[in-house]
């Protein structure tokens, strides 16, 4: 994130930092508003025609100005205080509006950012090449795998790929048999691969829902998401741990999951329906074979004619040769019987048995081969329509029901398939034979095509048509049927979305527009964010940093910026080196860095505005056993904490004695830890112990 647009260094040119523009009141464009206004800065809109009904009620209140008119015209902007503002959000509901008044928002400001909605990929790309600060989203991308994921289920969160890797967010609910119960702290379960995000103990899992999860564990977490546990907490039955986990894609492609089988208990109707799909498969065998018989007959009947008649040319004395024979025969059975034996060609007389004889050739083989040539064509067109529209049947039981193959429902259904879940798709037009071609696929009208989906024995349905009062309904219906399924509906409007998650706690009720949002205000301030997911009823966004000299990360110890500003890094790169994958806490932040972190809004809002939770933990070592103890200690000292290497040796010489440095809790807590390794004794100072020693 940088401070200063590398094009004006003149800090006179440079526009105010805390002003913002919203181009489109819409349902994106009124919770990209809310969004902003978390980080504290002023925000203007323009809209064409100002809205009657405000889904969000703080919306006006929000406003520093409200600008009535087409925001593709440069006064329209001017107006709004494009001139001066630090980014423009253009959010309409017409990609060819947004992209419009991008333009000219550029002209009249050329350091202004540009946050677009548009859904056209390839132009998106060559404006960003062409046009600095140029970011480009489309909602419904954004909002897709939130949808796919909700339907997996509560075990897998999130997933997202960078550099080579796939990242997954897991949630484990610890049995009495899981490896981690009873024998490990949470600190143990991170490694090079994973990192905890929560930790959540067994007596509070099952008193509060996921909304509710009060911080109990660590209150002095500036995040509500993140280090609200204790790295040294005993994981114990019945706790619930969510990991991010990544995994190289050549080592996926290599050994794909594949689900595992489960052994089904004796169903007679499922049995029913096994032996109904056997006889159907033993009928059209049978069918095949007799067409195979037919072909066979006919082709008999056909050389042995053609036998009989070449001898009987060459012993009547119609012909002089067996190959003459065998030629004439063949034109009979072509149906040549004109050609040969007309008046006019007729010129060695023959007896009228061998003439009715050739007829009968001629008319025999005009049948049969007729009858070859029409099983010929059959076979043809059947391999053609059955190569152009075959799919694969339902599954029988633990798929996902995607109602409506929109664009939405397109990208979920590839997510899906892409996680290798079992998935049907419902729509009310067929689909062309190239889209999703190994997807099955039921076609017609809506509420018919669930007699036809084994929904009875789905995991999920997901209904995710254009009309979300359609959505409520397929899903109300889907869930009378089967209690048991996970409903998740999409919706567009946040009032009704309320009210719909409150009357029907069964369904989880998503809006596109409040999903999509805090991607679109995220990247208004510089961040460049790369995916998203949902955690525990909020959004977390997986971010990129490029470090820049002067922003709010340069110099930072990665352990400051996780839990000073209540983020996880899980990638850094420091050119031309490779990208390390869930980084060391001892890392210090250099211009030019990479880093990709998973936060929530409140925290890109904290890096934003460079505001770290307070230091308030101290280390107070007593003792160390040995010369060689006090030098790996002090080493420890200085890795952890960042201070200088001669300042942690002369500490070591006078013990017992406070580490100077105030320190976040977890990284006090990991600073006894890698002392206790190193065989010198140390304890962390709570705040009011430190303040009294």
């Amino acid at each position: 994130m940088s401070d200063r647009p590398a094009d004006f260094p003149n800090s006179d040119f440079l526009p105010q930092r805390d002003h913002f523009v919203v181009c489109g009141l819409g349902s994106l464009g009124q919770h990209c508003v809310v969004n902003l206004k978390t980080f504290g800065v002023r925000v203007s809109a323009v809209e064409q025609v100002p809205p009657t009904r405000w889904e969000v009620e703080t919306v006006p209140d929000d406003l520093e100005t409200l600008v009535v008119g087409d925001c593709r015209q440069a006064a329209v902007l001017e107006q709004a205080g494009v001139r001066d503002c630090r980014a423009v959000l253009l959010v309409t509901t017409h990609e060819q509006v947004n992209l419009e008044a991008a333009l000219t928002a550029r002209v009249l400001n050329p350091a202004v950012r540009l946050v677009v909605r548009s859904d056209k990929q390839n132009l998106n790309d060559l404006l960003a090449q062409q046009l600095a600060d140029f970011v480009a989203f489309e909602p419904t991308q954004l909002a897709a795998p939130a949808f796919a994921l909700a339907a997996l289920g509560e075990d897998l969160l999130g997933v997202f790929n960078l550099d080579g890797y796939q990242f997954r967010i897991r949630k484990q609910i610890i049995s009495s048999r899981h490896p981690w119960c009873g024998c490990r702290c949470v600190h143990e379960v991170d490694t090079r691969r994973r990192r905890v995000l929560r930790h959540i103990r067994a007596n509070v899992a099952g008193l509060y829902p996921d909304a509710q999860v009060p911080l109990l564990d660590n209150p002095h977490s500036p995040s509500a998401q993140f280090y609200t546990w204790l790295p040294n907490a005993l994981i114990q039955r019945g706790d619930v741990v969510v990991t991010v986990e990544a995994e190289a894609e050549t080592a996926i492609a290599a050994s794909p999951l594949k689900p595992r089988p489960r052994r089904q208990p004796f169903n007679l109707r499922h049995l029913t329906q096994q032996l109904q799909l056997q006889l159907w498969r033993w009928w059209r065998t049978s069918y095949e074979q007799q067409i195979r018989r037919v072909a066979l007959l006919c082709g008999l009947t056909v050389v042995g004619l053609w036998a009989v008649g070449t001898g009987l040319m060459v012993a009547t004395g119609l012909t002089a040769t067996w190959a003459d024979g065998a030629y004439t025969t063949v034109v009979l059975l072509l149906g040549g019987y004109g050609d040969l034996f007309s008046d006019l060609s007729l010129a060695i007389p023959m007896p009228w048995w061998l003439r009715l004889f050739s007829l009968s050739l001629t008319l025999v083989g005009t049948a049969f081969i007729g009858v070859l040539y029409a099983l010929l064509t059959e076979k043809l067109l059947t391999l053609r329509f059955e190569f152009l529209a075959r799919r694969p049947p339902v599954p029988e039981r633990d798929h996902v029901v995607v109602i409506w193959l929109g664009r939405v429902g397109r990208r979920v259904v590839q997510l899906l398939q892409a996680l290798q879940q079992p998935v049907v798709g419902i729509t009310s037009q067929s689909l062309e034979p190239d889209v999703l071609p190994t997807m099955p696929l039921v076609t017609g009208p809506i509420g018919d095509g669930l007699e036809h989906i084994n929904l009875a024995r789905a995991k999920s349905v997901v209904a995710v048509s254009d009309d979300e009062m359609q959505n409520l309904e397929l899903g109300l219906m889907a869930h009378r049927v089967n209690p048991h399924c996970r409903l998740i509906i999409r919706t567009y409007d946040q009032i009704f979305t309320d009210k719909v998650a409150q009357l029907f706690p069964q369904a989880q009720v998503l809006c596109a527009s409040a999903l999509s949002a805090e991607a679109f205000a995220g990247a208004a301030f510089g961040e460049n964010v790369v995916g998203l997911f949902r955690l525990y009823q909020q959004t977390v966004m997986v971010t990129q940093y490029q470090v820049e000299l002067g922003d709010t990360l340069t110099g930072l110890l990665l352990a400051d910026v996780a839990y000073g500003y209540g983020v996880v890094p899980i990638l850094h790169q420091r050119a031309p080196d490779p990208a390390q994958i869930m980084p060391s806490d001892d890392v210090h932040l250099q211009v030019g860095d990479r880093l990709v972190v998973l936060a929530t809004i409140r925290g890109l809002r904290r890096i934003e505005q460079g505001r770290q939770a307070r230091r308030q933990w101290r280390v107070e070592i007593t003792q160390a056993v040995s010369p060689e103890a006090a030098f790996d200690g002090a080493a420890e000292i200085a890795r952890i904490t960042g201070c200088d290497i001669g300042v942690a040796r002369q500490l070591m010489t006078r013990l017992p004695a406070t580490v100077p440095h105030t320190l976040h809790r977890h990284q006090a807590l990991r600073l006894v830890r890698m002392l206790t390794r190193s065989r010198v004794s140390a304890r962390v100072l709570a705040p009011e112990e430190a303040w009294i020693s």
